[in-house]
């Protein structure tokens, strides 16, 4: 009796000992989950759905400003025919004005929460579930603190 007590006082003790270094390995294993969510998210934001054309401002010399990233931009083209158009792209960095939920159903309906058709020249995407968590990871990762 008396040694499976001691057994199990070990038991517990090791546990104690290694439990968190095994936290650890876990938030390592989730931070770093979290890293590749959100580099696939800036991929496809970047350079498959090319949101930046529209979302992001440019400099004078037609480069990019980073300091301004995804905060909106008003568009510098207009359709050839009449048609509903917005005249500019709003801010996406942090996707201001929508929940995470919200913001699944945008990208992968391609249409408003409300149920309404996104206005061109903005594309009705519908992506699957996977790539959209990622578009909204990063987006998310892009809030200001």
């Amino acid at each position: 009796m008396k040694t499976n007590r001691l057994f199990v006082a070990i038991a517990l003790v090791s546990l104690a000992a290694i439990a968190p270094s095994l936290a650890r390995a876990e938030t390592k294993k989730a931070t770093a989950a979290r890293a590749g969510l959100i580099a696939e998210g800036q991929r496809i934001v970047e350079n498959v759905a090319l949101c930046t054309d529209c979302h992001a401002r440019r400099l004078p010399s037609g480069e990019f400003d980073r300091a301004q990233w995804l905060q909106g931009s008003i568009l510098a083209f207009q359709p050839m025919v009449k048609m509903p158009w917005s005249a500019d792209a709003p801010a996406i960095a942090g996707l201001p004005g929508y929940t995470d939920e919200k913001a699944m159903t945008l990208l992968t309906t391609g249409k408003l929460p409300s149920g309404e058709a996104l206005r061109p020249p903005m594309p009705a995407y519908r992506l699957n579930e996977s790539e959209a968590k990622a578009v909204v990871a990063y987006l998310r990762s892009l809030a200001k603190s």
